[in-house]
């Protein structure tokens, strides 16, 4: 997998690694095919993150057309969105773009802490572990680690991403080792434990698990 010309990790390798080293996985990757994780491209990594956001409990539908009045609000619309612009608006505007008062309140608290150099920009982002990278932005209001977890998998390719508080991938892993209740979270981390250092790609499989069963 590679983005913005920076090589993360052989999406081969990591399969034949998984197919190694757990077998019920292994089914699962057969069933669904080659990995084939899209990366999101972003401008920034603030971009990102209002984007993210925004869409929080909503359709996709909903979260675009809101997303696309917030960004129709400055300059350069998506690619002219920058924290500073943000703090410009007025709190009537973004409310008038369809933000709620609570995502207009984790948006402002992004602002702010992007334009003190509290949010890494997105080249340094790249240069901190997840674990660092995921307690800076949780200390943003609306921000949790879900929200984090998903920005490293889909906007940064990380290799070994799980998010164990994700429906998706519980209910995959129900499928896959097929149990017939949703797993604990203890239960998904102890038997990810084999999956290291891919469990992105594991997560990936898990939720076209999930996806077999709606």
């Amino acid at each position: 997998m590679t983005t913005d010309g920076f090589a993360l990790f052989d999406p081969e390798i990591a399969v034949a690694h998984l197919r190694a080293s757990d077998a019920a996985l292994a089914r699962v990757i057969d069933a669904a095919g080659p990995f084939g994780l899209e990366l999101l491209r972003t401008s920034s990594l603030f971009a990102a993150l209002a984007e993210a956001i925004v869409y929080q409990q909503l359709s996709n539908r909903a979260a675009a057309t809101i997303f696309g009045r917030v960004c129709a609000l400055v300059p350069r619309g998506r690619r002219g969105l920058t924290a500073e612009r943000i703090l410009r608006l007025s709190d009537e505007s973004l409310r008038t773009a369809g933000l709620s008062r609570a995502k207009l309140l984790a948006l402002r608290d992004l602002a702010q802490k992007a334009v003190v150099g509290e949010i890494p920009t997105l080249a340094e982002a790249r240069r901190l572990t997840d674990a660092a990278l995921v307690e800076r932005l949780t200390a943003v209001r609306g921000i949790g680690r879900w929200t984090a977890q998903m920005l490293l998998i889909f906007r940064l390719g990380r290799p070994d991403v799980l998010p164990v508080d994700d429906y998706g991938i519980r209910k995959g892993f129900a499928v896959a080792f097929r149990q017939r209740a949703l797993p604990t979270r203890d239960a998904v981390e102890k038997r990810a434990l084999r999956w290291q250092p891919y469990r992105t790609v594991a997560s990936w499989y898990l939720w076209r698990a999930a996806e077999r069963t709606a």
